[in-house]
């Protein structure tokens, strides 16, 4: 029973309806530093008659007009000045009107704050090259909790961009660096928003300072998402950030089955995994797995969808008074949610989750509410009943006026008239009263069934329907047809896949009818346009239909049945057609006796589709390298249609696979079997040994050598390394030492006891947790030379302009020389070390200088090198840069065409150098073409010059020439004639 009755009578003529929500509050979030004074929490009903409105403060109603904080606007309510002590809580709006009340969902008011960072200095992080770094960000006090992060590099605003290196988490604030670099020193800043306020603050400044290392380290995953709650229809994100060097490659996948097709996505080079609109096949377990060439790392995180949903619930409805009546009200969730019921807004008595009503009267009438809720959240539904009393009445639902039977067949004749309470029913044929007999039967609801049909039973039938507030009958005229008959079946068929077939079907019926073909499999229609590519259906006259079945596939096996259909009576007859093809996918493969080069691979037969298997295939999938299915060797090589399981041979120990397994039969091949489990097979010694051994050259008294390094596919094993033997030739003792980092290229043996350009046979293997493998074909290399014992001596050292000199000098008679280095630098301005350099080949003993300065002292010097370095350098020569050219440019003064236009004279005055300028010893004039950097160069001591003129546009370039160079360039464009 409910607390609260509001008797209302409905009739056949009422109208109207209870409130209906179209608009409910929603959760709010009111800065606390807002420029706004007020908030409004919406709520709009649709009702007849309009409905009025109140509403509630954590379940006690709010009596506006006694506080002036609070107005109503339509529904909405209006909080004027809102106050953080007096208006934060849960808010509900109630709806009224005659037909009773309705409660919304609650919503929240809060007030959203973003507190500044702590003014204290943060410390500086120093990390080495090579290893990941963590800034923590540490956010201050806020409200509410979806905040944005992201992090400044030495000012605002400059945001550093994020890649795979870089990872910012939305969880935390933390940056995240997996590899620092040395462009990684700076200052940073964490810059915290919140979008529900629009407010945004930043930290003080981090120092990160890299320290010069360049280690290689194993991925190391940093950022990992906690076991993870949430509700049906909701997107979420899934972090995961590893560090380590090399840079680690993120994957995900969900252990317990796949990521959601359509409804995923990765982003931030695999960082993020967002899952949107979460269902909840969706829960499960999830793993992010971080891979780099010195070690993986795996973190697992539990997803959990827990929300109430409905299973059942209520709806409107109409009943009848006196009558017996269920609201069902059932939900489902985790935890399971309590589920109570409202009628006009209070509290109504149930059991378990149903409301019960017996003998209905007026005041059952209402608004009726079921509400479920659990930890994560509460959802409603909402209904109007309506009690019903009233006299018997066909104006909705009368009698059909005409009535169709077919001979020999069933008739029924529905009798539903509006009534409450219920009535009694009654029939008569003409004038005759109808009772139950072994042909005529009135159903408890009224329905009048007539059996074995015929000509006899047209007529006029009428039904009459009485209760305790008045009567009224409403008649039909039957008629009776012939009967639909089949006369030609459909036979059935077995075909193989790919082959067509057709099935044929014809009828007799009564002539004044229409007669409609409809063809069925397994008891569904076929839908000719969805499927024509393999249906079609042809009618031969009226009275027959053909079924075409095109390049059948097994799906099309079955039971196909033809109606013929007119608008009185149908008949149906069927047939089987089978299909046999290649067969389906072999199931349950699994995978164990797991060596380091076979495993044993089972499963389990699949359907054969009517044709027995032959043979199966087994393939493979290396993950690693990650590759397309491959044929697996399998023993034994033919894998007979009757076996559940083969050994597979020839794997690659530590490595990860996964199996699949493929049935075969005389009809064809069949789609593969599931994936299995992946699997690693066990580690054994490496087999491989680097190649490419070479190397020699380096510095003085060292012996570096290089080498291609191993596969990873070929490691075999953990820890992966390799073993360096090496001696000098000839020499029976080796050397070893050990190099751990599988990817690298080089080693550099460092000892003042080798001597230069020594031979030495050098041989490396591999080696692994299980062992050391063979080694490689023995190498000969040799170790550096000494650096040039001697120095060159300058011969001449002059200069050409301002900018340019020339110097030569005689060459070493030394096989170890590879080449010279010339340093120059100006004396007394410039130090030693930020000389300028120049690289000259062994074979050439004079090189030319620029980039100088000019009217300068400049001291010079030569050395010889070779790989092992650079030998003593010879006595310096000094020379003096020329003074500058003219930094003006000669005034051009005229421009005269002779008479018979065949010259042209260019004229310009005379340049005057500055007192720091090389006087002017003539003039330089480029005569080309517009647009081409080439042409005729003249030269002049003259202040004019006379040049042909010629087809097209020129241009004419006059510069003033010294010692010192060419001066500034004054130009003049003479056009075409």
């Amino acid at each position: 029973m409910c607390f609260e009755s509001l008797a209302v009578f409905f009739s056949d003529e009422s109208s109207g309806f209870g409130p209906v929500f179209e608009e409910q509050p929603v959760d709010t979030i009111y800065p606390e530093e807002s420029p706004e004074d007020k908030i409004i929490m919406s709520c709009r009903t649709r009702a007849n008659p309009p409905a009025t409105y109140r509403w509630r403060l954590d379940n006690t109603e709010i009596v506006i007009g006694n506080d002036d904080h609070y107005s109503l606007m339509g529904g909405n309510l209006v909080i004027s000045f809102p106050d953080k002590s007096k208006h934060a809580g849960n808010y509900s709006c109630l709806a009224s009107n005659e037909f009773g009340t309705l409660v919304s969902q609650k919503a929240s008011v809060q007030f959203g704050y973003l507190d500044m960072f702590s003014s204290d200095e943060r410390e500086a992080v120093y990390v080495k090259e090579g290893q990941g770094a963590v800034l923590l960000c540490a956010p201050p006090p806020h409200l509410p909790e979806d905040l944005s992060f992201r992090w400044m590099l030495n000012e605002f605003p400059e945001f550093i961009l994020l890649d795979k290196r870089r990872f910012v988490s939305q969880t935390t604030g933390n940056l995240y660096i997996s590899t620092v670099r040395a462009s990684d020193s700076g200052n940073y800043s964490c810059f915290v928003s919140s979008p529900s306020i629009a407010k945004s603050v930043f930290s003080k400044f981090i120092p990160l300072v890299p320290i010069a290392e360049r280690e290689k380290y194993p991925a190391d995953i940093k950022v990992k998402s906690a076991d993870t709650y949430t509700l049906m229809g909701q997107n979420i994100t899934l972090e995961c950030f590893a560090l380590g060097n090399p840079i680690p490659q993120i994957r995900w996948r969900k252990v317990d089955g796949d990521l959601p097709v359509y409804r995923h996505n990765i982003s931030m080079s695999g960082s993020l995994l967002h899952l949107y609109d979460i269902q909840y096949e969706d829960e499960g377990l999830y793993e992010c797995e971080a891979n780099n060439s010195k070690g993986k790392d795996r973190h697992k995180v539990h997803l959990y969808v827990e929300a109430p949903e409905w299973v059942e619930k209520i709806s409107s409805s109409e009943r009848d008074i006196g009558g017996d009546y269920i609201m069902s009200c059932l939900a489902s969730g985790k935890p399971k949610p309590h589920v109570h019921f409202l009628k006009n807004g209070r509290m109504c008595v149930y059991s378990n989750h149903e409301l019960r009503f017996t003998d209905l009267t007026f005041d059952d009438s209402g608004m009726y509410q079921c509400i479920a809720e659990n930890r994560h959240g509460t959802i409603y539904a909402n209904a109007e009943l309506r009690v019903f009393a009233g006299a018997p009445s066909f104006e909705w639902n009368p009698v059909k006026p005409k009535l169709l039977g077919a001979k020999n067949g069933r008739v029924v004749i529905d009798c539903k008239p509006r009534a409450a309470p219920q009535p009694s029913i009654s029939w008569s044929k003409g004038t005759e009263l109808l009772h139950n007999s072994s042909r005529i039967f009135i159903w408890p609801d009224g329905s009048l069934e007539l059996l074995n049909v015929t000509k006899s039973d047209e007529g006029k039938y009428t039904c009459f329907a009485e209760n305790d507030r008045g009567r009224a009958n409403s008649t039909g005229s039957l008629s009776v047809t012939d009967a639909t008959k089949i006369t030609l079946a459909p036979s059935n068929a077995d075909i193989s896949v790919g082959e067509s077939t057709r099935m044929e079907c014809a009828a007799s019926h009564d002539p004044t009818l229409d007669l409609t073909f409809i063809w069925s499999l397994d008891a569904h229609a076929i839908d000719f346009d969805q499927d024509r590519e393999h249906y079609e259906r042809k009618m031969a006259g009226t009275s027959s239909s053909e079924l075409l079945i095109s390049n059948t596939q097994l799906r099309h096996a079955g039971r196909y049945s033809c109606t013929a259909q007119t608008p009185v009576d149908n008949v149906t007859v069927s047939a089987e057609l089978v299909v046999r093809g290649p067969p389906g996918p072999p199931g349950g493969v699994r995978v164990d006796e797991v060596m380091t080069s076979s495993v044993r691979v089972t499963w389990s037969h699949g359907t054969d589709n009517l044709s027995p298997i032959s043979k199966y295939s087994v393939q493979y999938r290396d993950e690693r390298a990650q590759q397309d299915w491959r044929d697996a060797s399998t023993s034994p090589v033919n894998v007979e249609g009757n076996a559940e399981m083969a050994s597979v041979i020839n794997l690659t120990p530590w490595t990860e696979y996964e199996f699949r397994v493929i049935a075969t039969n005389t009809l064809g091949t069949g789609p593969p079997s599931d994936p299995s489990p992946k699997i690693t097979t066990r580690e054994a010694r490496p087999v491989v040994a680097p190649s490419e051994i070479g190397g020699g050259g380096g510095t003085s008294r060292e012996l570096t050598i290089t080498w291609t390094p191993v596969q990873p596919q070929y490691y075999y094993g953990s820890n992966f390394g390799y073993i360096i033997a090496f001696k000098p030739h000839n020499d029976p003792e080796w050397m070893r030492v050990t190099v751990t980092d599988p990817q690298t290229q080089k080693y550099v043996h460092k000892d003042s006891k080798i001597p230069p350009s020594t031979r030495f046979e050098v041989k490396m293997k591999a080696f692994n947790s299980q062992g050391e493998g063979p080694f490689s074909v023995s190498a000969f290399i040799c170790s550096a030379q000494d650096v040039p014992a001697e120095a060159p001596t300058i011969i001449e050292a002059r200069t050409l302009s301002a900018t340019e000199a020339v110097v030569s000098w005689v060459p070493l008679q030394l096989q170890t020389v590879e080449g010279y280095q010339v340093r120059y630098w100006r004396e007394s301005v410039e130090n030693e070390a930020s000389a300028q350099r120049v690289l000259v080949p062994s074979r050439e003993n004079h090189t030319r200088l620029d980039n100088m300065k000019p009217n300068s002292h400049y001291l010079i010097e030569v050395r010889a090198y070779n790989g092992a370095g650079y030998g003593p350098a010879s006595q310096r020569h000094k020379i003096y840069t020329k003074r500058a050219p003219p930094s003006r440019p000669p005034k051009i003064i005229g421009t005269k065409m002779n008479y018979s236009g065949t010259t042209i004279n260019i004229a310009w005055e005379q340049v005057e150098p500055l007192a720091n300028e090389s006087t002017v010893e003539g003039y330089k004039v480029l005569y080309r073409p517009e647009g081409q950097p080439n042409g005729v160069l003249y030269t002049t001591v003259k202040q004019s010059i006379d040049l042909p003129m010629k087809k097209g546009d020129y241009l004419v370039e006059v510069r003033a020439h010294s010692e010192g160079g060419d001066g500034a360039v004054a130009q003049v464009r003479i056009a075409a004639l």
